[in-house]
């Protein structure tokens, strides 16, 4: 079984003496990878330390924008419909815990 990832992942195992075994996915398969991807990178985030949380981060955004451009989103387009649904529903800062 295989996964997603960065593009110069293959050309970096090569350059270390190594043969990996690639293809490119189709469209569907692409969009399924990227949000599986964007939950190993969401899972990474939350079990990293302090000093690894920025790069986990950065892998977390990485993916998040590709799968928006994939949707044909972009930021500004999320950032609008999150200030929406902020001014209707609240935010997180409040840090409100719902049940016991």
């Amino acid at each position: 079984m295989g996964k997603l990832v960065r593009d110069r992942i293959p050309e970096i195992m090569a350059s270390a003496g190594l043969t990996p075994e690639t293809r490119i996915l189709d469209t569907l398969e692409y969009l399924d990878a990227l949000f599986e991807k964007l939950i190993e990178e969401a899972q990474e985030l939350r079990d990293a330390n302090a000093s690894q949380r920025l790069e986990e981060a950065a892998d977390v955004l990485e993916v998040f924008n590709t799968i928006l451009t994939n949707l044909g989103y972009t930021v500004s387009d999320v950032a609008a419909a999150a200030t929406v649904k902020r001014e209707q529903r609240g935010g997180f800062t409040e840090r409100v815990w719902l049940g016991s």
